[in-house]
């Protein structure tokens, strides 16, 4: 790949201003395999492959290498404080990743702790309060490294964790503070009697005098917290009386269905939990609150800026005097001086940030793009874009114009035609294309209307599968299968499987026995949905990445055996064209997991020639929609493009009527679906556009 194309991936990426240097570099039993210096002369980051001396070849996580091109933004230079945080009423430090957050927090518990040493010399420990769930794992992994480096020393520390499912056994995987343990308290220093855990294995007789005693003795120095998509705070759930301390609390039924991937099931899932109080929390000395991911961006805002409620019980941390919120920009994403700056400053207005802005102000004022008038630019804080690209008329055009382009009813190109203004060049003609699908059914999901649309105009078009997705089945669909192929005389295993399946216990991990016939109804599944619409069962890939086939609902880390397999079917393939899901919202689930693993694997071809005339396309997973600031490509779907969508949509029988995971959103996959593209179409529409029956959108990666 030439000079100049990687160096497009890699602003991609980031902005490579958070450099690892070797001061920063793992601990002493790892060691630095590659690096990759670059641009410009200049050293740009170190090439997530380390490796342990006494395991396999495993890759460091990539969260902090992955983000959407950027494209304009606030001008923050100069930019006054108070002006910047205006909007804000708990102060808020947000980096580009979850990565670089992770180590500022890190240092603030480090100088903390050492602050504290200095002043008592040993007299009174630090005391440190801890939170369950995935937030923090990041950090307490980087902890453990500054512990083996030798730059901290928990021997003078005291921890106390936020809260506990009751009842349960702490030796239990499911337990809550099962991370805090292994990825922490048992790799530092800290004495046992200074480790304090809700005890979830407490007789029910003793569990208020329990929670009385616990809660006296917590005065935290320090609380490292994170926060759900409700606000809630440890198991203080909306509702929470602003007063209450440590205590048995009952689960709500969202919570437990939450809660419930971790448990097999509803009926396997703790009714109850003992958690710290709003009161206890906000006793402590100090407060570091994290969030990282889109899926936090409601949440981050209400915290931020919103009201203090006890609906949203994080909000109440605005009544704390020394609080800090760091996230990352992902979970930034709707607070004002990120999804609105040009309220806050002046902008540097490229034309996409400039659509952004004009597609906002539609919005506002409930007007198309070229009926908007000087004085909504005026009265909608946006006098400073008329400034530097107007005048108004003007820019409704440029908008306008740069918006009506993203629209193909072309995904590969149309050939023989020379526009420049289409997203998608005319050659080469037919195009190879390669679509990444973390689960075997995202590709027909989130982009089944295009994968269609590749096919009938005769591209070589090729769909890898990420994951096997067997979590994702039941076992009574398992046992319908079987019973099915035993009522047609094929085969009986009915009651072998029940067996296995009645073997399970709570807790465990799948049987693999399970999980291979689970694989295999998703595999099938798949190759009928792509079989619907033409594509030869010989462009089906399956990869089974080794990250996700861990048997449980927590997944392993990314190795190179991941990126390695991905690399193969590149260089195989040779795509013109990339498909991969380009999901922010959780970065520790699976989809995330994969569009790394992705990049990594690109990063490792990206000399190949091939890869020069390859272009990236991300579409978005089942549950959000690319705001139409960002769009590069809308494929137009017609309705009978949507019913073979939904047809495709509906070969993935294990996954209709009752998804295993659905969240909070009750609809089936094809709803979703279909209500998202439509939803598209009518936003297009809104701002002047042609009216579709439906729109899938793409951001270009590189």
């Amino acid at each position: 790949m030439p000079q100049r194309t990687f160096e497009k991936i890699l602003n991609s990426f980031s902005k490579l201003s958070d450099i690892h240097t070797e001061e920063r570099a793992p601990n002493p039993n790892y060691i630095i395999l590659s690096i990759f210096t670059g641009l410009c002369g200049k050293k740009t980051a170190i090439i997530f492959i380390f490796a342990h001396k006494e395991s396999n070849i495993q890759t460091t996580e990539m969260n902090d290498k992955y983000s959407l091109p950027k494209d304009g933004g606030l001008i923050t230079k100069d930019i006054p404080e108070d002006l910047l945080h205006r909007y804000e009423k708990i102060p808020v430090t947000i980096f580009e990743h979850e990565q670089s957050a992770m180590l500022y927090v890190a240092d603030i518990v480090c100088e903390s702790i050492k602050a504290h040493e200095n002043e008592y010399k040993g007299s009174r420990p630090f005391v440190l309060g801890l939170s369950t769930g995935k937030t923090p794992i990041g950090l307490y992994r980087e902890l453990v490294n500054r512990y083996e480096r030798g730059e901290i020393d928990f021997r003078n520390v005291v921890v106390y964790s936020l809260d506990e499912f009751y009842p349960i056994q702490k030796e239990s995987m499911q337990c809550r503070n099962y991370y805090i343990r292994y990825e922490f308290l048992n790799l530092v220093n800290i004495k046992p009697e200074n480790i304090h855990i809700p005890d979830g294995g407490i007789r029910p007789g003793d569990v208020t005098k329990y929670c009385e005693r616990f809660d006296k003795s917590c005065n935290i120095d320090l609380m490292l917290m994170g926060t759900g998509q409700n606000g809630q705070i440890g198991f203080n759930e909306p509702g929470a009386y602003e007063k209450s301390r440590t205590r048995l609390v009952q689960l709500s039924h969202n919570t437990k269905k939450t809660q419930s991937i971790f448990f097999s099931g509803m009926d396997r899932t703790p009714d109850m939990a003992i958690t710290m109080g709003i009161e206890t929390i906000l006793r402590s000395q100090r407060i570091i609150l994290m969030a990282w991911g889109e899926e936090k961006t409601d949440i981050t805002k209400s915290i931020v800026e919103g009201d203090a409620t006890n609906q949203k019980p994080a909000t109440l941390l605005q009544r704390h005097d020394n609080i800090e919120v760091v996230v990352d920009e992902n979970a930034a994403g709707k607070l004002t001086r990120i999804a609105t700056p040009w309220l806050v400053g002046k902008c540097d207005w490229t034309p996409k940030f400039m659509r952004r802005a004009v597609v906002w102000l539609c919005g506002e004022v409930q007007k198309p793009i070229l009926k908007l008038t000087h004085n909504d630019y005026i009265e909608h804080s946006l006098g400073d874009l008329l400034e530097a690209k107007g005048p108004y008329d003007k820019i409704n055009i440029d908008v306008f114009n740069d918006l009506q382009h993203t629209i193909t009813g072309w995904p590969g190109g149309k050939p023989n035609v020379n526009d420049p203004f289409r997203p998608v060049p005319s050659t080469p003609f037919p195009k190879t294309v390669l679509i990444f699908s973390p689960h075997p059914d995202d590709d027909v999901i989130s982009m089944g209307g295009t994968f269609i649309r590749l096919v009938e105009h005769k591209h070589n078009v090729h769909v890898a599968y990420e994951t096997s997705g067997d979590l994702a089945v039941t076992d009574d669909v398992v046992l319908q299968h079987l019973d099915t192929v035993r009522e047609i005389g094929l085969g009986d295993r009915y009651d072998e499987v029940k067996n296995i399946i009645a073997s399970k216990k709570k807790g465990d991990s799948e049987p693999r026995a399970l999980l291979d016939l689970k694989a295999g109804i998703r595999r099938a599944e798949a190759k009928a949905a792509v079989r619907s619409f033409g594509l030869d069962e010989s462009h089906v890939h399956f990869l089974n990445l080794p990250f996700y086939e861990t048997g449980s609902i927590k997944k392993g880390a990314l190795t190179d055996a991941d990126i390695e397999i991905i690399v193969n079917i590149l260089r195989e393939i040779k795509p013109h064209q990339i498909y991969a899901a380009g999901d922010l919202a959780d970065p520790h689930g699976t989809h995330r997991i994969c569009i790394e693993a992705v990049l990594a694997a690109l990063n490792i071809v990206k000399d190949d020639e091939w890869l020069k005339e390859c272009h990236m396309w991300l579409y978005r997973g089942a549950w959000m929609e690319w705001d139409l600031g960002m769009v590069d490509m809308a494929v137009p779907l017609s309705p009978d493009e949507m019913l073979k969508k939904r047809y495709a949509i509906y070969r993935h029988l294990s996954q209709k009527d009752i998804v295993p995971f659905p969240g909070s959103d009750n609809r089936e996959f094809w709803q979703r679906a279909e209500e998202r593209t439509q939803n598209t179409a009518r936003l297009y529409d809104k701002l002047g556009m042609a009216e579709y029956q439906a729109l899938e959108v793409f951001v270009k990666m590189f």
